[in-house]
């Protein structure tokens, strides 16, 4: 196919160049798009409201379709009272971050300061959000700029330890976590992804441990801090992932399929408790000193809030839970190339673990970039594809069509095993 990253066009599934090559997207335009490229009832939404008004500030001014849609997003988030809205997932974090420091100095308590995190998390690549997800593959450069946190194991049911059960492994990070907390009154937040890790290897928690960590959080007064903004609003098969996993915080943010993947949006949604702690007179001097020149931009907002009610009228979950079981019928056909060590997969997403000793469970490492050679490889094969590592990830848009998923699926095997050759 040649050379194919001018792209010049979308349709559905498919990303077009310039010369008309077309490949699937199977990484979701970075993980956010919903509906597909081109879809008419979001670009009508964006053209419509870029004809009334394109930008107006939040500052001391609001605007119709930004009310509206933080009335849409508290309505969809159990638990959740007031939006602040940012431009990016990263941006949302950071405000995350902010207000669980902020809150326990407007309530007078100085010696919750720390943040608890889990290990091999990702939540951005601002510097706050590095601190709370420290990826050391991606952020090693920046480690003494970085502020600590304190740092738990996550059970990885491919890498679990020898001589115990995953139940086993789960409770062991569990009492990790419940002895840090009951050791000093210092912590001031538990942030973690919601459902699964993603960029850290997609890592997916076993039942019942999010729920534990929401539990053991309420035991100790620390605030619950979750990371929506990849694994919400559908990518693992249900609308609100707290909500699926029964753990309910105090503070949330959601991002990339806000808006459908349409344009750049983000949200940081908390509880009353939390929002209660920034009222009060002027001199109090409580106030959440954070904004950006697009918060609330209107035009987003509207594509944002067009994209809630396709999810609602199409009945978009109850068909990525239906669609997303095409995956496993592909799962033993993946797992009997030889360099393939584990497949992790929930709702509309994959991860593929490659190894160079699959009864060793050794990832592969290699002096050529995995990520370029599965880009040219995925390329021929007519797929964008793209890796974290040793890790290959399917991410495709959430509306993807059955037939459509086993022609990615197929393509993906193909590329797998002619990749293999250049990365061993």
């Amino acid at each position: 196919m040649g050379r194919i990253d001018k792209i010049t066009k979308g349709k559905g599934i498919w990303l077009i160049d310039s010369k008309g090559n077309k490949i699937i997207d199977a990484v979701g335009s970075m993980w956010c798009n919903v509906w597909g490229h081109s879809n008419p009832q979001l670009i009508n939404a964006i053209t419509t409201q870029s004809k009334k008004i394109q930008h107006s500030s939040l500052f001391n001014l609001t605007n119709e379709p930004i009310e509206k849609l933080a009335k849409n997003l508290t309505r969809i988030s159990p638990g959740m009272n007031k939006v602040f809205f940012s431009d990016n997932g990263s941006s949302a974090m950071e405000i995350a971050i902010k207000m669980a420091l902020q809150y326990w100095s407007n309530i007078g308590e100085t010696k919750k300061t720390q943040i608890a995190t889990l290990e091999n998390g990702y939540h951005g690549d601002t510097f706050g959000a590095m601190s709370v997800g420290y990826v050391p593959e991606f952020f090693g450069k920046f480690k003494k700029q970085l502020f600590s946190t304190i740092q738990f194991p996550v059970p990885n049911k491919y890498r679990v330890p020898n001589g115990i059960t995953l139940v086993d492994y789960q409770n062991n990070c569990l009492d990790k976590i419940e002895k840090r907390f009951s050791k000093n009154n210092d912590i001031a937040a538990f942030i973690m992804e919601s459902g699964a890790q993603m960029a850290g290897g997609v890592i997916i928690y076993p039942q019942e441990f999010q729920r534990k960590i929401s539990k053991l959080c309420k035991k100790y007064n620390i605030l619950f801090v979750l990371d929506e903004i990849a694994t919400g609003f559908g990518r693992l098969g249900s609308m609100v992932q707290y909500e699926e996993q029964k753990s309910i915080p105090d503070i949330v943010a959601y991002g990339k399929m806000l808006t459908g993947g349409y344009l750049t949006m983000a949200a940081t949604l908390a509880n009353k408790k939390i929002y209660d702690s920034f009222s009060g007179e002027f001199y109090d001097w409580k106030h959440l000193f954070h904004g950006h020149t697009f918060t609330g931009n209107p035009i987003a907002a509207s594509v944002a809030n067009e994209n809630i009610l396709m999810y609602e009228k199409y009945n978009l979950i109850k068909k990525i839970q239906k669609t997303s079981k095409i995956f496993s019928k592909y799962y033993q056909e993946i797992l009997d190339i030889d360099i393939v060590g584990d497949i992790r997969h929930k709702g509309m997403l994959m991860g593929i673990e490659l190894v160079s000793n699959k009864e060793k469970k050794i990832p592969i490492r290699t002096k050529k970039s995995i990520n370029k050679v599965f880009f040219e490889e995925g390329k021929k094969q007519g797929i964008y594809l793209r890796t974290l590592g040793n890790i290959v990830m399917l991410v495709p848009p959430l509306s993807i069509k059955e037939n459509e998923l086993d022609m990615l699926l197929s393509r993906t095997i193909k590329t797998i095993q002619a990749a293999k050759s250049k990365i061993i």
